[in-house]
């Protein structure tokens, strides 16, 4: 049997983790539309992949809940309610990590400079492989983004995009998840 690469996703070996996209930043990100059609595309292929998710909400009381649009299109998923940056830190959620049995995480929502950066670092501590979806994470300025980004990347996350974290995990065009998947995108 050939092995795949860490930095290849396997749809077997990853979880997709959906940071803290919740209504109060709908009027602080600018491209917001853009941002949730790629994270809703994530989790619609999720569900087709039998990829688990892993929903946070930070400080929900005070930031609202996660986006209308992200809510209607998750299935089954595990939800974490934190005030730490860090959704590692959030109780139970390493425990949950390490009873998936997966070590990839696919990491995408916001912001990339402070909750994500947070954890994408405690996660990488711990020997998980982070794949960071680009077009599916922001912050409300773009240096920030950029900043957090390059943070990131130089510390050994993956960079990816929807469309590679997709097909990496499909890894063929024979099936008809393959069609499914590639409805999502087009």
């Amino acid at each position: 049997m050939i092995m795949r690469h860490q930095r290849v996703l396997d749809s077997k070996n990853a979880m997709l983790l959906i940071v803290d996209v919740q209504e109060s930043f709908r009027k602080q990100l600018k491209d917001l539309d853009n941002l949730t059609r790629n994270i809703t595309i994530l989790a619609e292929a999720a569900k087709i992949l039998k990829v688990p998710v892993v929903l946070t909400e930070q400080y929900p009381q005070g930031l609202g809940k996660t986006i209308a649009e992200i809510s209607a299109c998750l299935g089954e998923h595990k939800y974490f309610e934190k005030t730490v940056f860090s959704c590692c830190q959030a109780a139970g959620f390493m425990d949950m990590l390490e009873n998936l049995g997966r070590n990839q995480v696919i990491v995408c929502g916001i912001e990339a400079h402070i909750c994500v950066n947070q954890t994408v670092h405690e996660l990488m501590a711990n020997d998980y492989v982070v794949h960071l979806v680009s077009d599916a994470i922001a912050s409300r300025s773009q240096r920030n983004k950029e900043m957090g980004w390059e943070k990131m990347i130089s510390s050994g996350a993956v960079p990816s995009s929807v469309e590679i974290a997709l097909f990496e995990m499909l890894g063929e065009a024979n099936s008809e998840q393959f069609k499914a998947v590639q409805r999502l995108v087009k």
